[in-house]
C-alpha cells in the first residue's frame, strides 16, 4: 500500500467542502490545509516491541458556523521500528529490527481559540486504517527467507491538542495527540503519541473575497 492516494484524498475533500465554506460568513479561520511531520511514540504494552521512526500528516481544518468549532479530517502515516516477540501462527521464525507502518484516516471535531498571533486548539475524533507488521518464514530446503507483511485492520480513537503561530498567510503549528487502538498487535493494545510540526496555509481569504 502506498501513500499516493493521500494527496488526492485531501484535494477532493477541499473541493467538496469549498461550496459549504462559502456559506460560513467572514471567519478568518474558515479553511486551512495542513501538512506536518514528526515522530509517533509507542506507549504502554506495545512500547516493548515498537520504536518511533517518523510520521507525516495531511489534513484540512474547516470552520463550522461563526463560533470556534472546526471539522478536522486528516490522513496520517506512522512508521515504527518493530521487533517480533513470537512467530506468527504458521511461521517458524520471528523478525528482529523490522519495520511497522500505519495508514490511518481520522475525522475529528475541534475547538480553536485565537489570542493575537497565537491560536490554541483541541480536538477529539475517531477513524481507522491499516497497521502493517512484518513476518518471516525460513525455507530450510533452499536456505531462503521469505519476508511479508500482515495487514491488521484497526479502529482508532484520537484526542489531541495543538498551538499555532500566525506568519501572515499561514500558521506554523505543533500538535500532539493520543491514538488509542481498538485492537491488538502481538496481543498488546495499540497506543501511540504522535508529535508533529508543520504549516497550515490559510485559504479563508479566497472564499471571503467572493
Amino acid at each position: 500500500m502506498k501513500l499516493h492516494f493521500f494527496p488526492y484524498f485531501i484535494f477532493l475533500l477541499s473541493i467538496s467542502t469549498a461550496g459549504f465554506s462559502q456559506q460560513l460568513g467572514g471567519r478568518t479561520d474558515k479553511l486551512y490545509t495542513m501538512s506536518g511531520a514528526g515522530f509517533s511514540f509507542p506507549v504502554g504494552e506495545n512500547s516493548d516491541f515498537m520504536r518511533p521512526k517518523f510520521s507525516t500528516t495531511l489534513g484540512v481544518n474547516l470552520g463550522l458556523g461563526q463560533g470556534n468549532l472546526f471539522l478536522y479530517p486528516k490522513a496520517s502515516l506512522h512508521v515504527f521500528g518493530y521487533d517480533k516477540i513470537e512467530p506468527e501462527p504458521g511461521y517458524s521464525a520471528s523478525l528482529k529490527t523490522g519495520r511497522s507502518t500505519t495508514y490511518l484516516l481520522n475525522l475529528a471535531l475541534g475547538y480553536r481559540k485565537m489570542v493575537n498571533k497565537f491560536a490554541f486548539y483541541g480536538f477529539i475524533g475517531a477513524g481507522g486504517g491499516f497497521i502493517l507488521t512484518p513476518r518471516v518464514s525460513v525455507n530450510a530446503a533452499n536456505n531462503a527467507v521469505d519476508l511479508s507483511n500482515k495487514t491488521n485492520t484497526m479502529g482508532i480513537i484520537e484526542p489531541g491538542i495543538g498551538i499555532e503561530y500566525n506568519i501572515g498567510g499561514a500558521n506554523l503549528f505543533i500538535e500532539s495527540s493520543f491514538m488509542k487502538g481498538l485492537g491488538k498487535i502481538q496481543n498488546s493494545h495499540f497506543a501511540a503519541v504522535p508529535l508533529s510540526i508543520g504549516i497550515k496555509p490559510n485559504l479563508s481569504k479566497v472564499f471571503n473575497s467572493k
